[in-house]
């Protein structure tokens, strides 16, 4: 009897430690991304709505490039997505917002962009693998699948709080899948 005793206490302590590691880990992790985070949730709203004109100035930029450069690599050289020529005439493209004239090189054009500091944050999560940043994303992608999983930790899975928190639980990943799928 005293065996299954010491064997109980000894899962139960071993299950306590370790919900009191997952709550320590999940507390100072916390503190440390929440910087990291409130940039993230700022840009992620910010690129949902990158589309629009939200926030966005306009800037005139005077440039030269490369002369006689076709539709294709006058968008590639000035950074311009999609761009479209509207008509050529006397040797100048015109496009939305611009000019290029092909004789000379010289392209003037007006773009709507971000302010500096909300550009770069929204850069952030553009940042592909080879860049520096992708290292720091995928910290933080890391970062939050931590705190998912110690989450479950927080509290013992007998209590009120768990089986509450184990129904939104349920009901955030139906939600992220219905929205995915639909």
């Amino acid at each position: 009897m005293d065996i299954r005793i010491q064997e109980k206490s000894k899962s139960r302590s071993a299950s306590a430690a370790t919900r009191k590691f997952m709550r320590d880990a999940h507390r100072v992790l916390g503190y440390f991304m929440a910087g990291m985070m409130a940039v993230y949730a700022i840009s992620g709203v910010l690129l949902v709505y990158r589309d629009t004109d939200f926030l966005k100035r306009e800037k005139h930029y005077e440039k030269i490039v490369a002369k006689n450069l076709n539709e294709k690599e006058v968008g590639k050289e000035l950074k311009i997505r999609n761009l479209e020529i509207e008509k050529l005439e006397n040797g100048v493209f015109y496009f939305k917002n611009g000019t290029y004239n092909t004789t000379t090189g010289q392209a003037k054009y007006t773009k709507k962009e971000l302010p500096f500091v909300l550009d770069k944050m929204t850069k952030l999560h553009k940042s592909p693998s080879k860049e520096k940043l992708g290292r720091l994303n995928t910290l933080f992608g890391l970062s939050l699948f931590f705190f998912v999983i110690s989450s479950f930790f927080m509290f013992n899975p007998k209590s009120k709080s768990f089986k509450n928190g184990m129904i939104w639980a349920g009901i955030g990943l139906i939600l992220a899948l219905v929205l995915i799928f639909i």
